[in-house]
């Protein structure tokens, strides 16, 4: 699969023009991000657009017409253009066209840029509207970084400061239901293990953290994942204590279960009024 790579000092990364897919970070001959074996998981960090997550019934609505929709939207399985490269950058782009108005009627054009620094990678996105339509979507990252769940321990921050607990919005059948759970940490901490997954991910709303660090039971720091969007995702596989993690900062997610409305009315979507351009990014700093 064709691919790019980019370097600065003792740091790499592999993104393919496939998704424009990280596929490896590394440092000092580090490997940081899971391989995509299928026995788990077949993907290593797809970006998730122009839906995040299920839609209800395998179908949303826009103006009065259904359209099918696979979890995640399209563009992870789409091949991107190459915009530019430097050593220590890459940028790729990816615009609509008879294939994705086929299943989204909206005319769009998503960027997506890697930029790495002394720290780690930085992960850029921009959707611009080109047309006189507000353009109705969702984003979101899956990066999966290698680790055993029963050797690691996560930290969730926010503004810098280790939280007490978080609520935990309670998925269903990949959907999520009107539960809402109190999680508690030790001074931001909290254990993993074979079973921490058991009901799926982690998802936490309202801005409630913005990093997220993976760290051995010991305390020593692996790396961590800084971001500004109003959602995160922790997952790992339930029932199959893969070696991996997913730190998932997300502008959208899954409907409710039993949502019937239109695109426009789905929880966390985003609106983009005509000829405006949406800017985000992320972080995955190793320390």
């Amino acid at each position: 699969m064709k691919q790019i790579k980019i370097s600065y000092d003792n740091m790499s990364a592999l993104i393919n023009y496939h998704g424009a897919e990280l596929r490896s970070l590394n440092k000092d001959g580090k490997e940081y991000m899971w391989q995509a074996d299928p026995l788990f998981w077949n993907r290593t960090s797809p970006v998730l657009f122009p839906f995040v997550g299920q839609v209800a019934g395998g179908v949303y609505r826009c103006d009065g017409t259904e359209y099918k929709m696979g979890q995640h939207g399209f563009a992870r399985d789409m091949e991107f253009e190459l915009l530019d490269k430097t050593d220590s950058s890459c940028y790729f782009l990816l615009k609509s066209n008879e294939e994705t108005f086929a299943k989204y009627p909206y005319d769009f054009e998503l960027k997506i840029g890697y930029e790495l620094s002394d720290k780690g990678l930085k992960v850029i996105w921009e959707v611009q509207n080109p047309k006189e339509k507000d353009l109705h979507f969702s984003i979101g990252a899956h990066p999966a970084f290698n680790c055993i769940l029963n050797e690691t321990t996560i930290c969730i921050l926010k503004d810098g400061k280790e939280l007490d607990s978080f609520e935990n919005a309670v998925f269903g059948k990949g959907l999520l239901t009107s539960e809402k759970e109190n999680i508690s940490l030790d001074n931001g901490k909290m254990k993993l293990d074979e079973h921490s997954f058991d009901g799926d991910a982690y998802v936490i709303e309202d801005s409630q953290a913005d990093e997220v660090q993976i760290m051995t039971n010991e305390g020593d720091k692996v790396l961590s994942v800084k971001f500004e969007s109003p959602l995160v995702g922790i997952w790992s596989p339930p029932g199959k204590n893969a070696p991996f993690l997913c730190i998932e900062p997300w502008y959208g997610r899954a409907d409710k279960e039993g949502f019937d409305g239109d695109i426009s009315e789905r929880e966390w979507g985003n609106v983009l009024p005509s000829h405006e351009k949406f800017s985000a990014s992320y972080c995955i700093d190793v320390l």
